[in-house]
């Protein structure tokens, strides 16, 4: 089992600018991506970015050259999404996602609202 603990999120006007972390804990040592959806409301959940163990990232393309996806160097289950630019359409529930063989874990999800 892997349990992730995500933080950050919040309300912020258009243009501006959050930072996203979640935490991986359990049976991490099989975590090969890490990464974030989110899904807003009526809307499927989609991915927004991931990283992989060898670093290597994948991004919606709604959010390249505005987000980006990292991990600690120190805790590489620790994985941060920098999102800036932000727009209304970004307003959606984050879930931090963490793939170990065939299963995909997910955390309880935090609000992001971009809002004037």
């Amino acid at each position: 089992q892997v349990q992730l603990v995500e933080s950050g999120g919040g309300l912020v006007q258009p243009g501006g600018s959050l930072r996203l972390s979640c935490a991986a804990s359990g049976s991490i040592f099989d975590i090969y991506y890490m990464g974030w959806y989110r899904q807003a409301p009526g809307k499927q959940r989609d991915l927004v970015a991931r990283i992989s163990s060898g670093g290597s990232t994948d991004y919606a393309d709604s959010v390249k050259g505005r987000f980006t996806i990292s991990r600690d160097t120190a805790k590489t289950t620790v994985v941060s999404l920098q999102m800036s630019s932000l727009k209304p359409e970004d307003t959606a529930v984050y879930y931090c996602s963490a793939q170990s063989g065939t299963t995909n874990y997910w955390g309880h999800g935090t609000q992001v609202t971009v809002s004037s």
